[in-house]
């Protein structure tokens, strides 16, 4: 048994401040000289780049229907490792899942999973004592689940807070620790997809300060440490994913990193490093080529349709990635990636920009989400990551459709994929290229990680 401290940022909806408490928590402690490690529960990458932005650590996703829950417990107890408090941010409402009928993947599952207190952060703007009725709920539809603190957000006053602590606290018993005044309220920048990345705003320090100060002014802290030690035992699970010792480099593999190319989950970094692969990362949008010498590209998704004008000049930087491919070089890429790929992507306004050329299709941004949700996928044939008829888990998100080059029944689809509401066809898989809107998890399928690196491997070997 050893000691992690840890608590659950959750809250009854979205839209209810989640992030904004949990990265004010963030930068209030690492105010305090404490190591605080970030996670997310689900698939989503913006929050993430904030909490690394924060920490300085990689935040990691907590996913239970891309991970079984034993590699649950394992992606924390990794991450958590050297860390004095460990901020776990939550998706949706507190018993939000995959579907209506359970709890799995919601943030409920996850902190029964991991035994962590949830803090239950409440928008009480227009509300009084039927606060507390809020909070009744969510304590007792699963007492499995330890709502033990709640934050109020978008208070109209101290007056205004006091009435709903009172409420709160003498209906439910569950200790309110602070709150956030409406009228101090910080604006997190957004755009389609939601958060824009940490990766893009460039220098945060005045974000971070601000919220660290709002946060420690109004709320305890001392309290909420004093919770996250209380539910700090922890018996380490024995590693699945990265059981044994880690592999010598053997191959290296270019990924794509930028600020049109940023999502990936820390864990198929991870695994491609623990199983033999140098991790090479390059910047397509600063006019960077495929580094010379790789021997697999991973392009990860991003927001490549935000930057059309510079990625599009960008001549040698598609030259470089069409040798690639043309000799032979494994390739994967997800979503922005797979967008890139094609030979061109079309804005909302109708103005075509030229991409790498590799994939005859083009991508057209649309005014509406396409496609949103957990994904699992069988693959027609063997790939660059899986064999045929082998299945892996993942995620979907694009405001973009496709129009295709060729005739759809000629076209090298990669997955049949199954939704919540339909199974399809998607993807693109020729030779050793893989392309899809899928971000698959790899922890869901590990063989995916020794597959690509031993096509990896292979062309190391042909060009000797």
């Amino acid at each position: 048994m050893t000691k992690r401290p840890r608590l659950v940022i959750a809250a009854p909806s979205s839209g209810s401040g989640k992030t904004t408490v949990t990265v004010g928590l963030m930068a209030a402690f690492r105010r305090r000289g404490l190591t605080v490690q970030g996670f997310k529960v689900g698939p989503d990458y913006i929050d993430p780049s904030y909490h690394t932005a924060i920490t300085g650590r990689p935040s990691r996703n907590l996913d239970s229907w891309m991970m079984s829950h034993a590699v649950l417990g394992e992606v924390f107890d990794r991450g958590s490792r050297d860390a004095d408090l460990s901020v776990i941010e939550g998706v949706m409402g507190l018993f939000d899942g995959k579907e209506a009928t359970g709890d799995q993947a919601s943030t409920a599952e996850v902190s029964r999973l991991l035994k962590a207190p949830v803090i239950l952060v409440v928008d009480v703007g227009g509300m009084a004592a039927s606060a507390a009725a809020v909070v009744l709920g969510f304590q007792w539809l699963d007492p499995r689940v330890s709502v033990a603190g709640v934050i109020a957000n978008r208070v109209g006053s101290e007056g205004h807070y006091h009435i709903i602590k009172q409420a709160i606290e003498r209906v439910t018993g569950v200790p309110v620790l602070g709150y956030l005044l409406k009228s101090s309220e910080v604006t997190m920048p957004s755009r389609h997809l939601g958060l824009i990345p940490a990766i893009e705003r460039g220098e945060l320090s005045p974000l971070f300060n601000r919220l660290a100060d709002l946060v420690a002014r109004t709320v305890d802290l001392d309290a909420i440490w004093r919770m996250a030690e209380r539910y700090a035992d922890w018996d380490p699970p024995d590693p699945i994913l990265f059981a044994g010792e880690p592999k010598p480099a053997a191959v290296s593999v270019a990924v794509a990193r930028d600020r049109a190319f940023n999502f990936y989950y820390p864990e198929n970094l991870d695994l491609l490093r623990w199983h033999g692969a140098e991790i090479v990362p390059f910047r397509p949008l600063e006019g960077e080529p495929v580094p010379a010498g790789a021997d697999a590209l991973y392009l990860g998704g991003g927001f490549p349709e935000e930057f059309l004008p510079q990625l599009s000049a960008q001549n040698a930087v598609h030259q470089s990635v069409r040798r690639a491919v043309e000799a032979g070089m494994p390739v994967v890429a997800e979503c922005g990636g797979y967008m890139y790929l094609m030979d061109a992507i079309v804005d909302k306004n109708g103005e075509r920009y030229p991409m790498a050329g590799v994939i005859p299709a083009v991508a057209v941004m649309e005014a509406r989400l396409v496609a949103l949700g957990y994904r699992e996928v069988t693959a027609l044939s063997d790939n660059a990551l899986l064999l045929a008829n082998e299945r892996a888990r993942g995620h979907e998100f694009h405001y973009s459709s496709i129009r295709y080059g060729a005739e759809s029944w000629a076209w090298p689809y990669a997955f049949e994929v199954s939704g919540r509401r339909q199974t399809r066809r998607d993807g693109y898989a020729e030779g050793r290229l893989l392309a899809s809107y899928m971000h698959l998890h790899f922890a869901s399928h590990p063989a995916m990680v020794t597959r690509f690196i031993e096509a990896a491997k292979g062309r190391r070997e042909a060009r000797r």
